[in-house]
């Protein structure tokens, strides 16, 4: 269950201006918080009856609900004041005070028939309020109801042997306690002492006889007992006598007479023990916002001109409450989905999981919160919705994943159209490289997490919108590369024909060399051969010379001789000839 409510004082629900009642936003706030089962206690009556002081000892409190002390009303409209349950744990008792009917100074009693039928409408105990005692005038006051039975557009006949339909009516309708303010009377009939219950149903029997008269007599009668099948009466004696009766809400109980204490205590335990949940037909038990949409439903049927029909109450409130379960469904949906999917995904199908995981917690919640939703329109309604967020969140981590890879991709390759922009590429083997550092960055690319579902795609479509740069790096490639291999072959022609002027300028020096160490080897020959010639030719004048002095020396032994004999100097002939 929900935490409690417990308001510091009452608050006006519905208001009830000029030109027609009012929901108080403030009201419904409060109505929209409580979470607990609501039983709700209203209190209908003439102006000036003490509805409000019992209302106030209804909340447990002294002062609450404004208690008037002259004869103008007080109470406008529908006031409400939501406290804990003294008597039932986890429930929430929501007490309504009317604005008091039969005001003289009303300019327009259609309103009092409206706010006694939201009050009929919207409690699951109706507190009927009188004076002194039951007479034809209250009776003929709370017939109201058939006139508000017939405001209400239900399928009712003109008779009440309708039960069928009767039966449709009453299950919309509150238990009534009667409550007979200063009351004077003895209980007693026949000299016999009767009780307050037995007095209430002694007046509401009808009398014998089918003229008009006993008709108009008995009509009410009989529908308070079809409305209103669970019926109880209290009694209270005046509280206390003279002008201290206006000073009510000041006084303290044992300044108040004893029996009227003790029966607004009785009266008190009784509303505690004995007022059920407001419960809907199909047993739909009545919360907080339940009682809200309720309060809206009626009231804005009431502007559109007419009452709300009974019949549809339950579709209505079926229709409101299984919206908001669809609501609620879509915001725990959505609350789950920003907790648990972080976008992009790596995979498609890690996001349709976590989509069926939090859809199947969407659809329990729709359950939890839904009712009479018999032909699942709203679950259909739901899961139309849910598959549209299914498709919207596929197309959110389609587009998140393109984004993040477009900047990664950025971010990575910037660099790279940096230096093609400085042409850095732009030279012979230019593509080999630029390929060569696309692939480096790719791996670098492939490295990085968390870029999802459009990785593959958005890397070539990327590496598709640079084709033409690559493609003009390849040309310019190829174009310098043949330049520099036609220079290449330039080269090496002017190389060869270099070398070759080399080698025939080295051939020509070694001829030349060639040449001049014959010539030099020819000279020293001439040169040796005059050195023979000259070495021989001195040799030939050494011997010459020496033959020449030997012949000399012969001479001179010769002449020496002379005298020897002619043998002697024909030997010298012959020694001269073989010189």
């Amino acid at each position: 269950m929900g935490p409690e409510i417990n308001m510091p004082g009452p608050v006006c629900l519905i208001e009830n201006t000029e030109e027609q009642l009012v929901v108080n936003k403030e009201a419904l706030e409060t109505l929209s918080a409580i979470s607990q089962p609501v039983v709700v206690v209203a209190i209908v009556g003439l102006y000036r009856t003490g509805k409000s002081y019992l209302m106030n000892k209804l909340a447990g409190k002294q002062k609450g609900f404004s208690v008037g002390s002259t004869v103008q009303a007080h109470t406008q409209g529908i006031w409400m004041w939501c406290v804990p349950h003294p008597s039932k744990p986890d429930h929430t008792l929501v007490l309504l005070d009317t604005e008091g009917l039969g005001d003289t100074q009303k300019v327009d009693n259609k309103k009092d028939d409206q706010i006694f039928a939201l009050t009929i409408l919207l409690s699951s105990t109706l507190v009927y309020n009188t004076m002194s005692k039951i007479d034809q005038g209250a009776i003929d006051l709370l017939h109201n109801v058939t006139e508000i039975t017939d405001l209400l557009r239900v399928r009712a006949s003109s008779h009440l042997d309708g039960v069928e339909d009767a039966a449709d009516i009453v299950t919309f309708f509150p238990d009534l306690v009667w409550t007979l303010r200063d009351f004077y009377l003895d209980l007693e009939t026949d000299g016999q002492l009767i009780t307050a219950d037995k007095y209430l149903e002694n007046s509401l029997r009808p009398k014998e006889g089918s003229d008009q008269r006993s008709q108009n007599y008995n009509l009410p009668r009989l529908c308070i007992q079809k409305f209103f099948p669970t019926r109880k009466c209290f009694i209270f004696d005046t509280p206390i006598h003279g002008k201290k009766l206006v000073q009510l809400e000041t006084l303290c109980d044992d300044e108040l007479d004893h029996e009227f204490v003790q029966q607004v205590a009785e009266f008190c335990s009784y509303i505690f023990s004995h007022s059920k949940i407001k419960t809907l037909p199909g047993d739909i038990k009545v919360n907080g916002p339940r009682l809200e949409n309720l309060v809206l439903t009626y009231v804005n049927a009431i502007h559109n001109g007419e009452l709300p029909c009974l019949g549809n109450t339950v579709l209505t409130l079926s229709q409101i409450e299984n919206a908001a379960a669809v609501q609620k469904a879509m915001s725990h949906y959505d609350q789950e989905m920003t907790q648990k999917v972080q976008l992009p995904t790596n995979t498609l199908q890690e996001l349709l999981d976590l989509h069926r995981a939090c859809e199947r917690e969407a659809i329990e919640v729709f359950k939890k919160n839904s009712f009479k939703d018999e032909d699942q329109g709203f679950q259909k309604e739901l899961e139309a919705l849910l598959h549209t967020k299914q498709e919207a969140i596929c197309q959110k981590n389609l587009e998140v994943s393109s984004e993040h890879c477009s900047a990664l991709l950025q971010d990575i390759f910037t660099p790279l159209e940096a230096n093609v922009q400085l042409g850095f590429y732009s030279r012979p083997g230019g593509h080999n490289l630029y390929i060569q550092k696309i692939e480096e960055l790719k791996a670098l690319y492939y490295q990085k997490p968390g870029k999802g579902i459009q990785a593959e795609e958005a890397l070539q479509n990327y590496l598709h919108s640079k084709k033409p740069v690559s493609d003009a790096i390849l040309q310019t490639d190829q174009a310098l590369t043949a330049k520099e291999n036609e220079m290449k072959v330039q080269r090496a022609k002017a190389e060869t024909a270099r070398a070759d002027a080399q080698r025939l300028e080295e051939l020509h020096r070694m001829q030349q060399k060639l040449m001049e160490e014959k010539e030099r080897v020819r000279q020293q020959q001439l040169r040796q051969m005059e050195i023979n010639r000259a070495n021989f030719l001195a040799e030939q004048k050494r011997a010459e010379e020496q033959r020449l002095q030997i012949f000399l020396q012969l001479l001179r032994k010769r002449l020496k001789d002379s005298e020897q004999p002619k043998k002697l100097k024909e030997e010298d002939s012959r020694k001269c000839s073989g010189i």
